[in-house]
């Protein structure tokens, strides 16, 4: 468990030599005399000295058990980025480590980015390149991203949501496949603090009312367990454990359940000293109190891939009521705790042992596969997609493990073992008989891939495959075959233009006039136009006149396209103003699968013969056609005269009187107008209440969706696009 937070520099150095009394503390006392210095006169929003971060961050590192040098490199990690401070001087004072260390953490403060999502994914990618040669870059993020979310109060509200989003979608799940359970629960408690303040308040106080009780009751469990273990003259060490909020939360939300049904709020763990005596003690469990069918995991014979190993089994025990059971070692408890922390050799700059970096090889293909993104939007999903998921343990046929997201496809677990072999992956046979290619693959399936030379990957896949490496394969193999055929589309239609205005196609496709056509509207090779104009970009008759034209006056430049600004129509809404970058004259809708709202990110897509579709990022429809990036057409919303949007909003609530009522003044309290209401009761006393309000934007959405969470009785109320009904 981690520490208190660190105050003092003696209080660091007590710490870091309680589990290294080598380490070299005279490093510590530089490296702290030097932030100091560099960040002289420098305050935090909190008012107190700025140094107080460094100093917090090194603390939690050495609850970490971090090597000395990573300690160092966390007093010193704002150094390059917020001080006069070079990288020569702290590699003259410091050494190589230290400095590659903090270069690492650093973020690209000298690049002039066009939004906050294009800066965030090039400090990602430099984070995740970095950590893929040593680990302890990850680690310092980590702790520098923890000491900031427990300080996050002194922030502006919008500040504070932009920043748990984040952390919630990123940092939050890195530290869970690290294995730093700790970190993770605590990152996720702070984010539903900022992000649902409400809800966090409420759980809070909740737990806090049934804490005194449920822990008489595990109490109770617990003695029975320590009876039953002495009985049996089986060593182990009982502990009660409590379920932290956003795990109470998440689980509330997922099984569609009020606080007062969730049962597990609290669990047991016994640590005990061998591998053998966690399956007897398992047994001995299993002989008190009846285990709940479908929640017994053996993580012990089937590791994470974060090297966690242990034993859960949830029973029926006193009363009936369930309980968790956590079994393992201490090794594992060890391991459970720092998790890949507990891993690298102090002496070899953040490497791991080979048997560990084995088990890490998930970091390292990461890695890899991003380096195939370019595109800043898909590598920040595919980070989100790879980081955060549910997983599955599946079998090749010679019988190694492979690790494989929840909702995987043979076709996902093909791409996993070579890009060849899924792109001409043909179809699989699971557990020796044949699937389809869409089949979910289940822990402990056997897959057998089957290939056939003439076999390409299918636009279809994209629909049901479900690993960023699988996705990114097929969009590239797909953008290289459209390109081919746009080319060949673009140069017949150039020819035949050429034809009907006299001109000889041969000479002029290759020709420098053509060429010269080609750059004065912004592409650098003849073949590049021609593909544009077989995407349907690039109209035949302006090329033409403009190369007749340049036959005349070779001085002739078209003028430059402005910025202009076309009216958005979608069926029967309001007109809403979208600005386009380049004026050019589209026919525009907003989409219908996901419903943008003024404050939604958004980009325009191009489609044959129906113009520009406007799609909220994110939409999965547009997901499956952004591997043709030249159809993507960067706009915003023009927000000086707000318009009313339609948005369906889904209300999860106890059945009971007055609720419907309550709700639908909260909603006109909010000042928005309900077009339609659909109520729908279920058998475990819920009522769903659907609704289609007005909404000016997000932020007024976001209101509305908060007053619907303060009415008594209401379980949870969502936004709903058109794609999540399917």
């Amino acid at each position: 468990m981690p520490y208190e937070t660190i105050t003092g520099l003696e209080q660091l150095i007590e710490r870091l030599q309680g589990y290294d009394p080598e380490a070299d503390v005279e490093l510590v006392r530089r490296a702290y005399a030097f932030s100091a210095k560099a960040h002289e006169g420098q305050i935090r929003r909190s008012g107190e000295p700025y140094l107080q971060h460094p100093l917090a961050v090194a603390g939690v590192l050495t609850s970490l058990r971090s090597d000395v040098t990573a300690v160092a490199a966390g007093l010193l990690h704002d150094t390059l980025e917020d001080t006069l401070a070079t990288s020569d001087e702290l590699e003259h004072e410091f050494g190589k480590d230290v400095v590659h260390l903090v270069d690492g953490v650093s973020k690209i403060g000298k690049i002039h980015f066009r939004n906050y999502e294009e800066k965030q994914a090039e400090n990602f990618r430099k984070m995740v390149l970095s950590m893929a040669d040593d680990i302890r870059v990850v680690l310092i993020k980590l702790a520098d991203r923890l000491h900031n979310m427990r300080t996050l109060e002194h922030l502006h509200e919008v500040k504070q949501k932009q920043i748990a989003q984040e952390t919630l979608e990123i940092y939050a799940p890195l530290a869970s496949r690290l294995g730093v359970g700790w970190m993770k629960n605590e990152l996720e408690d702070l984010c539903l603090k900022y992000l649902k303040p409400d809800i966090y308040a409420g759980l809070k106080l909740r737990v806090a009312k049934r804490e005194e009780q449920r822990q008489q009751y595990i109490e109770e469990v617990m003695q029975h367990v320590r009876q039953a273990l002495a009985d049996s003259g089986m060593p182990g060490e009982v502990q009660g454990r409590s379920k932290h909020l956003y795990g109470i939360y998440q689980k509330m939300e997922r099984q569609s359940i009020s606080f007062e049904e969730v049962y597990d709020l609290a669990g047991v763990r016994i640590i005990t000293d061998t591998k053998m005596n966690c399956y007897g003690i398992l047994g001995i469990i299993h002989s008190l109190w009846r285990p709940v069918p479908g929640r017994f995991k053996d993580y012990i014979a089937i590791p994470k891939s974060n090297l966690y190993q242990s034993l859960h089994t949830t029973v029926a025990s006193l009363q009936g009521e369930h309980v968790e059971f956590q079994i393992r070692t201490d090794e594992m408890h060890r391991i459970g705790e720092q998790g890949i922390a507990a891993h690298w050799k102090y002496k070899e700059r953040g490497q791991l042992e080979e048997k560990d970096g084995k088990a890490f090889s998930w970091l390292h293909q990461f890695v890899e596969w991003q380096r195939d993104l370019t595109d800043n939007r898909q590598f920040m999903d595919s980070v989100k997609l790879d980081l955060f998921h549910d997983v599955v343990y599946v079998f090749t046929p010679k019988g190694m493990v492979k690790e494989m997201p929840l909702g995987s496809t043979p076709v996902d677990f093909a791409y996993a073992i070579h890009t060849e072999i899924g792109d001409h992956c043909v179809g699989a046979k699971v557990n020796g008989k044949i699937v389809p290619l869409r089949y979910q693959l289940k822990s402990g399936d056997t897959v057998e891939i089957l290939t056939s030379a003439t076999q390409v990957p299918h636009k279809d896949w994209l629909k049901f495959v479900r690993t960023s490496r699988a996705k990114t394969k097929i969009k590239h193999w797909l953008k290289v075959e459209e390109q081919k055929r746009s080319l060949e589309i673009g140069r017949r239609l150039l020819e035949r233009e050429f034809r009907r205005h006299d001109l000889p196609p041969a000479q002029i496709l290759k020709s420098d006039r053509l060429l010269a056509v080609a750059r004065e509207s912004g592409y650098e090779t003849t073949d590049e136009m021609a593909a544009a104009v077989g995407y349907g970009l690039q109209g035949t008759t302006q090329i033409v006149n403009r190369l007749l034209s340049l036959g005349s006056d070779p001085s002739h430049q078209a003028a430059p396209e402005e910025q202009g600004t076309v009216r958005a129509k979608a069926g029967k809404r309001e007109e809403r103003e979208v600005k386009v970058k380049g004026s050019r004259d589209l026919l525009m809708q907003l989409s219908r699968c996901c419903n943008p709202v003024p404050g939604d990110r958004i980009l325009g897509y191009i489609t044959r013969g129906r113009g520009l579709t406007i799609h909220s990022v994110g939409c999965p429809n547009l997901d499956a056609l952004d591997y043709d990036k030249e159809r993507l057409v960067e706009v915003t919303w023009d927000t000086t005269s707000p318009s009313i949007h339609a948005v369906k909003v889904s209300v999860l609530a106890v059945d009971k009187t007055g609720v419907l009522a309550n709700v639908s003044s909260s909603i006109s309290e909010s000042e928005s107008n309900i077009r339609r209401a659909e109520i729908t009761t279920r058998e475990d006393r819920k009522a769903i209440l659907d609704f289609i309000i007005d909404v000016t934007d997000t932020t007024h959405l976001d209101r509305v969706l908060k007053a619907i969470e303060r009415v008594d009785g209401v379980i949870t109320a969502r936004r709903v696009r058109a794609w999540q009904e399917r």
